[in-house]
């Protein structure tokens, strides 16, 4: 959930720090107090473009900065942190950071880290889902639909959706490498110069696995020969050459050995010293190996100088260390072997392509069987949810379709997509009569508004988004039906954390926690923005204020009064 979200010099808001809970929160205020652009700031702490126009009057910059709580430690935003090699907090801590220069420059942060845009709009996707009346919705985006339904019962669905796509991956790299394979035989022909040139040129080197290791180890030690050899006589000399160090090592062991049987202490004096001295003495052999391996050979220093300067030539033309070049041969070698046989590989593409794609038919199939029974289920589920918002007359159904290409299906050309064949759309019909259109072209706002929760209502607990946020979703409704979308935005909170600004004192009633947002202007100061979040008494008036305007009496006083007991009990019913 967003835990905190802090803004400075943006818009007419000065500085402000907000603290949210798990739950409900409404925001509300008079029109034009800046409850958009509270939304305009999370907005852009989850990706949106910026402009200058966000940077408050005489400032040099606008800044946003919101702190995510995850306790999902399966959520899906850390599979994006880990995809771009962002930090992960262990506590679950997320922060998200948004600077907007006065020149024109945005600064995006994901836990401290500079990142791109794009990047911030990937994290802030996974965190927060921003509904208002003004902008297209994923849920009203076609595009978005098929995987809505899929995530309706990810249960029923995925495995099949997982072997489908494992067939479909080597459909596409089968395609991928025919393609390469059919190029033009001009280009084919210069591959194969190519090829054939590199290939002798790298087989030429005789190159071996962990050879410039090797070789720098080597020159190392011809290079400090007089050093080494030196240092290795000095060190043998001590303890087997005139100074006889082992002589008097073995002289303090013997004297020890005959008095260690006087006590237990004197006896692991004495052992400990026969470990030593015998430890020292294997050494000294070892010293004396190496003494006898020694030979200095002048002209290798010079043969593995112009093996490495060598090696490194092919490492920087080919920008691949040993390995990456070995590994380049072979690969190499493979692609040289198609190409001199490539009608040959190509019969056999064609083979493996057809075979391919008869197995990912009868898996998108399934897919497609599979989904035909979610989609019924789909369907009673956002039915019910329409009746709940009045809206019993409406016909909800999810259109399938068949984008056309090369696979043949039931006697009609089909295209398979990393979805199957199917293209989903959810359509609808608000009123008798009436043709079933796709979402985003129905008209009412009060119906989309409806729509549009009935729809969160059912995919807000499969979608893992930790913040919804609702900007005047209810706009356009009234009675009865304010009352249901208010109980509907309090079943979403449920599963997922809602913020929502609201001209309804039904949804303000349901809050768990309160702000009013206000715009003030004294002593001559400029306009600014302030969110207050407010006490039980206070939102008592807030809530009056919304029923009758600025005009309070006890009447109203106690109708708000009334109205949040009623929303409290329905909460907990």
């Amino acid at each position: 959930m967003l835990g905190q979200l802090s803004i400075k010099d943006f818009a007419i808001i000065d500085e402000i720090t907000l603290d949210f809970k798990d739950g409900l929160t409404v925001l509300t205020g008079e029109t034009g107090a800046g409850k958009s652009i509270i939304i305009d700031a999370i907005q852009l702490l989850a990706g949106a473009r910026a402009s200058v126009e966000f940077v408050r009057h005489n400032q040099d910059q606008a800044r946003i900065e919101g702190l995510f709580f995850i306790d999902d430690e399966k959520h899906e935003v850390y599979d994006v942190l880990s995809h771009f090699h962002l930090p992960i907090d262990e506590e679950g801590n997320i922060i998200l950071e948004r600077y907007i220069t006065a020149k024109g420059k945005s600064i995006c942060r994901v836990n401290h880290k500079l990142v791109t845009l794009a990047i911030l709009k990937e994290v802030g996707s996974k965190l927060i889902d921003i509904h208002s009346q003004h902008e297209t919705q994923s849920l009203m985006n076609p595009e978005q639909h098929i995987e809505l339904m899929d995530q309706f019962d990810a249960k029923k669905i995925t495995s099949s959706k997982n072997d489908y796509l494992m067939i479909f991956n080597e459909l596409k790299k089968a395609k991928e490498r025919m393609k390469e394979l059919s190029e033009s035989e001009h280009k084919t022909n210069e591959r194969l110069d190519l090829l054939t040139f590199q290939l002798s040129e790298l087989q030429e080197a005789q190159l071996e696995p962990n050879e410039d290791v090797q070789l720098e180890k080597e020159r190392n030690q011809l290079a400090n020969y007089e050093r080494i050899f030196d240092g290795l006589q000095t060190a043998y000399g001590s303890l087997y050459g005139e100074n006889r160090g082992l002589d008097f090592l073995s002289n303090a062991m013997n004297a020890l050995e005959q008095i260690e049987d006087v006590d237990d202490q004197l006896q692991k004096i004495s052992e400990q010293m026969k470990s030593h001295y015998f430890a020292l003495e294997e050494l000294s052999f070892d010293i004396r190996h190496e003494l006898d391996q020694m030979e200095f050979h002048p002209d290798r220093l010079n043969e593995i100088e112009s093996r490495l300067f060598e090696l490194n030539r092919l490492k920087r033309k080919y920008n691949k260390d040993l390995e990456g070049l070995m590994s380049h041969m072979a690969k190499m070698e493979e692609e040289l072997e198609q190409l001199q046989h490539r009608e040959t590989h190509l019969q056999s593409y064609e083979k493996q392509i057809d075979e391919l794609t008869k197995d990912a038919l009868i898996e998108a199939e399934q897919l497609h069987t599979l989904r035909k029974k979610i989609s019924v289920d789909l369907t009673k589920e956002i039915q019910q949810e329409l009746k709940d918002l009045y809206l019993e007359k409406a016909v909800f159904e999810v259109d399938f379709t068949q984008p056309s290409g090369d696979v043949n299906w039931k006697d009609k050309s089909i295209r398979l997509t990393h979805e199957g064949f199917d293209q989903v759309q959810f359509k609808i019909s608000t009123n008798p009569g009436e043709p079933l259109k796709p979402l985003h072209k129905v008209a009412s706002g009060g119906e989309i508004s409806r729509i549009m929760l009935a729809l969160k209502r059912i995919f807000s607990k499969h979608q893992g988004i930790t913040s919804v946020i609702f900007d005047e979703v209810d706009t356009g409704v009234s009675g009865r039906v304010a009352q249901a979308i208010a109980q509907k935005i309090v079943d979403i909170s449920k599963g997922s954390q809602v913020l929502c600004i609201s001209h309804l004192p039904q949804v303000a009633a349901m809050a768990d926690q309160h702000y009013r947002i206000e715009k003030i202007q004294k002593n001559g100061e400029s306009t600014r923005t302030t969110v207050n979040l407010l006490t039980d008494e206070q939102a008592i008036e807030e809530i009056g204020r919304m029923i009758s305007g600025e005009t309070m009496t006890e009447s109203t006083k106690q109708h708000a009064k009334e109205l949040i007991e009623q929303s409290i009990q329905l909460k907990n019913a």
